[in-house]
């Protein structure tokens, strides 16, 4: 069981990158303009991030209590998720919001 659950903490940090670059994909094939295209794209992952890094993240800079974490995490997926399905890639969208759901359970039913 440790295996699967291993696995799933790697799923895990495999989500959150897929989570930025969705981000970024949205962002790079969103704005009016070259400038506008590079600053969405760059911007809405590097916005991500740190709000990952501050507070969602195991070994955040700021703690916060459980709901205001799972929230956060909810913000960021979401937005993720969103973002593909705006930019035209709803196979892309639905199927990273349906994996990052059973990892999320998962994760709360193991305690992880």
């Amino acid at each position: 069981m440790a295996i699967v659950q291993a696995a799933n903490l790697a799923l895990r940090f495999l989500l959150e990158l897929c989570a930025l670059a969705a981000l970024a994909y949205w962002g790079f094939h969103t704005g009016e303009g070259t400038l506008a295209r590079i600053a969405l794209g760059i911007g809405a992952a590097l916005l991500a991030a740190v709000i990952w890094g501050t507070f969602v993240a195991p070994n955040a800079a700021v703690a916060v209590g459980s709901p205001v974490r799972l929230a956060l995490e909810l913000l960021v997926f979401g937005a993720a998720v969103a973002g593909l399905l705006t930019a035209g890639r709803p196979s892309l969208g639905i199927a990273l919001g349906v994996v990052y759901i059973i990892n999320r359970v998962l994760m709360a039913i193991w305690g992880q």
